[in-house]
């Protein structure tokens, strides 16, 4: 029993929405992967697959947990990395998978540089609130400085995943809300980001397909946001009846194959492993994995899947007020925005409601790094969570005079840098 509360520290409640999104994943992403199964004539290996991933996120969760918070003050030098692998995409240097050039292959696991460069910028942006904090909120320097850094992540993600792009420039845009920068310069930003979005989304749209084609950094995805801005654009404005729509056409399939799923589901599903069309939906196992959830398991645990994100927002809220410092409240906050929205994302576009992209859904899609990095994400959490506990258990010691205890529990995190409390 000590050894498991001993591996299992921090926040009860994150781990117990960790550990059944991962029990989710498993279920779901062994029915899903079919068609890998199929394509490899070995039913279980992409399970096995999936399962090492998850143990070893699982471990590397456990071990970051007892990270003392001075080691993601390293996270600049980790974006400053991704950065050098975001160039050699950029040059063609990378291994294109499902029609996109975003990974390099790594001893046959495929590795995603921009995941390094999401975790790396959320951080950055928290260190930089957290150093800029004045009486009255940030400091008007720190808008520049969180720039610096966000404007050429986001300008080197964007050509190969524009939706990565995107969703890390809002939860960016979100922290400098809750980072207190001044109004005036959010408000600034908040026009020229609307105009700009406007301007590309036209852009897109008029431009012919073949004009696309020849313009740099957009000869390659270029078509594809333009057909999916279309295509959704139609669809919300369009009733299409049901012996004219053409299921088979590429703009129609894999958006017509998840409607299929979700509403085969009804309330309680097909069941667990009972999907029919995990067969027929492209990136079943992955971007389209809420609408297998829907169709196995129905409408019911689909909105409890929903729950457990904003439990996991919610409860890493509470965290982030319990901070005595600010750079741990700015990063959970970051990190759980991101987690959440990621999410949110995915499955508005397996109902429909939002341009197909190609995000997966976090802790329960198939995935290399992104699992790995999701896994660290809760770790981080757990850590902020770690250090709370052991910020009360001080006090309590302090007030209650026990030198011995306050001395142990400093040197548990010993080298723990000091900063100014939050105003």
């Amino acid at each position: 029993m000590e050894l498991i509360k001993n591996l299992f520290k921090g926040d009860k409640v994150v781990w117990v929405v960790f550990l059944i999104l991962c029990l989710i994943s498993l279920v779901e992403v062994f029915s899903a992967t079919s068609t890998l199964a199929f394509s490899t004539g070995d039913y279980w290996a992409p399970f096995r697959r999936h399962c090492l991933f998850l143990v070893g996120g699982g471990l590397l969760a456990m071990l970051v947990q007892y990270f003392p918070l001075r080691v993601f003050k390293l996270a600049p030098l980790l974006l400053l990395i991704s950065w050098v692998f975001l160039v050699l995409l950029q040059l063609g240097l990378g291994v294109e998978i499902n029609d996109g050039a975003r990974w390099f292959n790594f001893f046959g696991i495929p590795f995603q540089p921009s995941e390094l460069a999401k975790m790396g910028l959320i951080i950055t942006a928290a260190i930089i609130l957290s150093f800029m904090q004045e009486e009255k909120g940030a400091s008007p320097k720190a808008l520049k400085y969180i720039l610096w850094f966000a404007l050429p992540t986001l300008a080197l993600i964007a050509p190969d995943n524009l939706s990565t792009a995107v969703i890390l420039g809002f939860v960016v845009y979100l922290m400098m809300i809750i980072g207190r920068i001044p109004m005036r310069q959010m408000a600034k930003l908040t026009g020229i980001l609307l105009a700009a979005c406007f301007l590309f989304g036209t852009f897109l749209v008029v431009t012919p397909a073949e004009t696309l084609k020849k313009i740099p950094m957009l000869e390659q995805r270029g078509e594809t946001w333009k057909n999916r801005i279309l295509n959704f654009k139609d669809k919300e404005h369009k009733t299409i009846p049901p012996e004219q729509f053409d299921i088979e056409s590429k703009e129609n399939y894999q958006v017509g194959h998840a409607n299929i799923a979700i509403t085969s589901g009804h309330l309680i599903g097909r069941g667990p492993g009972n999907s029919k069309e995990r067969d027929l939906l492209p990136q079943a196992y992955s971007d389209f994995i809420f609408a297998i959830i829907l169709e196995e398991l129905g409408l019911i645990p689909g909105v409890l899947i929903i729950f457990l994100y904003l439990i996991l927002l919610i409860r890493t809220a509470k965290i982030a007020n319990k901070c005595d410092k600010d750079f741990p409240a700015f990063m959970v906050m970051g990190i759980a925005l991101l987690i959440a929205t990621q999410a949110l994302i995915n499955m508005m576009v397996a109902v429909g409601l939002f341009p197909v992209t190609g995000q997966p859904l976090p802790l329960i899609s198939r995935g290399g790094t992104s699992t790995f990095i999701n896994c660290v994400y809760i770790g981080i959490i757990l850590s902020v969570s770690r250090y709370n506990s052991l910020q009360a258990e001080k006090q309590k010691a302090i007030a209650e005079g026990d030198t011995a205890k306050v001395e142990r529990l400093e040197e548990m995190d010993k080298g723990l840098e000091r900063e100014s409390p939050q105003k």
